[in-house]
């Protein structure tokens, strides 16, 4: 019988659609500030910290803060993406994620949360599949922000598995980059010639086969 294998998933443009209301709120802020802020501009904050984010979008607008300035603007933010959350339900979960799941879980597979976002929990809760996640790191559990590969070096150490025997679903540079030095096998979801440094590449989970999960569990 092969040995469990460790399935780690990052949240936001991989299992939910929530990276728009990232988007709406970080915008919120910008505007306030005069700072042009446009999607092409968020794709910068994919997969990065709060913190490291609200000081991007400043670089982009030359502005130099305090740091009260800054933890003020960082509540704001947060409490504009929370808002856009209260109506957030099942039909957030991206296309295919649920098949993924459904077959992992099946198989007797470890499923772990690797996320920079402190609100995973409620976003699995209102989305209604926190059961199926066996490891939950976020946001609150780690000091380092991704291409550091800390949130997924926890992930692997709670769910008992080796990192060669961890794979990693992730829709961000900085996430894809942060798998491959933890020595785990990465798969970009979304654009591959973004994510070139993936080590598989899928447009979106619709197209992961059964096949292919079973190669990576079969490994």
């Amino acid at each position: 019988m092969k040995k469990k294998k460790g399935f780690i998933f990052d949240l936001d443009g991989v299992i939910v659609d929530t990276a728009k209301y990232h988007y709406l709120a970080w915008k919120k802020i910008a505007d306030s500030l005069h700072i042009e802020f446009t999607h092409d501009h968020n794709e910068l904050l994919k997969g990065v910290s709060r913190v490291r984010s609200l000081d991007i979008i400043l670089d982009l607008g030359k502005i130099e803060a305090s740091q009260e300035q800054k933890d003020q603007w960082l509540i704001q933010k947060n409490e504009d993406y929370l808002s856009y959350l209260v109506d957030m339900d099942e039909t957030e979960i991206l296309p295919g994620v649920m098949t993924v799941l459904n077959f992992l879980k099946a198989k007797g597979q470890g499923i772990a949360l690797g996320s920079a976002s402190k609100n995973a929990r409620p976003i699995l809760e209102k989305t209604g599949i926190l059961s199926y996640f066996d490891v939950i790191v976020d946001g609150n559990d780690v000091s380092n922000a991704k291409p550091d590969p800390e949130v997924f070096l926890i992930a692997a150490q709670k769910l008992a598995v080796a990192n060669s025997d961890s794979f990693v679903f992730e829709d961000s540079v900085a996430g894809v980059q942060a798998a491959n030095i933890g020595t785990m096998t990465s798969i970009g979801i979304g654009d591959a010639t973004v994510l070139y440094e993936a080590h598989h590449n899928f447009k979106d989970f619709t197209c992961i086969s059964e096949a292919f999960l079973s190669e990576l569990i079969n490994k």
